[in-house]
């Protein structure tokens, strides 16, 4: 027996197998006597036909389906001697048999990939540094006043924006006459909603119950023409709004009652109270924060490792999406899905998740990372406090339900954040120089 196996790829091997005639003739001769049982002929009974006259009406046929059969087997047998570990299904790509000559046939199949993984430390990793700002924080004061106000029925709009409009906007031509076809719509215009167009802000000053204004707003919106040429062209729509209602809206005082009122008796004074939107805000940036820092490590390390995904792998995990994905569709009713469009819109995403998978399983194993009792015990601890739930109870549900994969990623990223380079940027800085980079990589 000759046995040759093939680097595809990191992943996709192919063995070619030669075969004597005296390594295989008893199983090919032994297949056909099998299958002879189940022929029948005239004259002659179900499995009683002699083999010469089966050989006469058939010729090499039965010996040729034999082989693949053979073939099968001896792939097998060879896997097992020489201790493969084939993933998927292994395909037979190529058979050349002539009764009394040599067997040949060739074999594709995938194996986990074995892999040095590199380069995943000592990185430089370029994150956005955000700050919750004295804007942000006065925008959700801005908002706990408005969820608290009162609105009081006037009769004029007056010079500041605490507004509300019930209106009937007219769409118009340029000669100012209605445009014909389009309905008129009845609106609630808030001149506090930072969506609202200027003109129609600055034009409603003023103006009582019963009157009307005029605005206008610009449309530009670019496509390729035929020779492929990018072309900007810009709509202007005109507007009448006649005034139907006027309410005012009244902002309450941000006092202690108030703060009380908001906060569930938690605070009760201003300078706290602007500490806990500040502290909330950063925690959301600081969870934005480290989900970047999360994908821009991944991809690095996948980028400076990347190799072949066993398309096993990728399709089990492809299929996944998709099944998860079509449920959210039908559970949303979104209508058809489409699962051609989806399998090759999701390729990519499945590629990177088994690359991924296969790649930090070889750094946890490099770095002798483990996750152990103790580590869910100190977490069903620490969830103990927040949600009253027995230490015991908890610790019983992390064992069944897989969490110490979870705490195995958790100190795996803790190891790569302290082991690379992390730099905080300011965002439009490091947009900036994402976009540049984006650019030169298209050219």
């Amino acid at each position: 027996m000759d046995i040759k196996i093939n680097d595809v790829s990191s992943s996709d091997k192919e063995i070619e197998v030669t075969l004597k005639p005296e390594e295989f003739e008893k199983e090919i001769k032994a297949e056909v006597l099998k299958k002879a049982k189940d022929i029948s002929m005239p004259g002659f009974r179900k499995g009683k036909v002699p083999l010469n006259i089966i050989k006469k009406t058939y010729g090499d046929a039965l010996e040729y389906e034999a082989s693949e059969k053979v073939a099968n087997v001896k792939f097998w047998e060879i896997v097992q001697e020489k201790k493969i570990n084939p993933i998927g299904q292994p395909a037979l790509i190529d058979i050349k048999f002539t009764p009394g000559s040599d067997l040949f046939f060739k074999v594709k199949y995938e194996v986990m990939p074995v892999l040095d993984v590199k380069e995943y430390t000592d990185n430089d990793i370029e994150i956005p540094d955000f700050v919750a700002s004295d804007e942000e924080i006065q925008k959700e004061i801005d908002y706990l006043l408005k969820t608290n106000s009162t609105k009081l029925p006037v009769e004029i709009v007056g010079d500041d924006n605490q507004y509300i409009l019930n209106a009937i906007l007219t769409r118009l031509n340029d000669d100012g006459t209605p445009v014909e076809g389009v309905k008129p719509e009845e609106l609630s215009i808030d001149l506090t909603n930072e969506g609202i167009h200027p003109d129609i802000i600055r034009n409603s000053k003023g103006k009582k119950k019963g009157e009307s204004f005029k605005f206008s707003f610009e449309d530009k919106h670019t496509h390729k023409s035929e020779d492929g040429k990018e072309e900007t062209h810009t709509t202007v729509y005109n507007y009448n709004v006649e005034i139907k209602d006027i309410q005012k809206i009244e902002l309450p005082e941000l006092n202690e009652e108030l703060i009380k009122k908001v906060t569930k008796d938690k605070l009760s004074d201003e300078k706290s109270l602007r500490e806990e939107i500040k502290n909330n805000i950063q925690s959301y940036y600081d969870k934005q924060q480290d989900d970047i820092l999360k994908n821009k490590l991944i991809n690095t390390i996948i980028k400076n490792n990347d190799f072949s995904a066993p398309a096993s792998l990728v399709n089990n995990v492809l299929e996944d999406l998709i099944k998860q994905e079509e449920e959210e569709f039908k559970r949303n009713k979104y209508g058809k899905y489409d699962k051609t469009e989806a399998r090759n819109r999701l390729r990519k995403s499945a590629e990177f998740e088994v690359k991924w998978f296969l790649i930090k399983n070889e750094i946890i194993k490099k770095e002798n990372l483990s996750a152990s009792e103790e580590d869910l015990k100190v977490l069903a601890e620490k969830d103990a406090e927040k949600t009253g739930i027995s230490v015991d109870k908890l610790l019983n549900y992390y064992k069944n339900s897989n969490y110490s994969a979870k705490i195995l990623d958790d100190k795996l990223f803790d190891f790569l954040k302290e082991k690379n380079n992390i730099k905080k940027v300011a965002p439009e800085k490091l947009l900036k120089t994402e976009n540049e980079e984006g650019n030169d990589e298209t050219k």
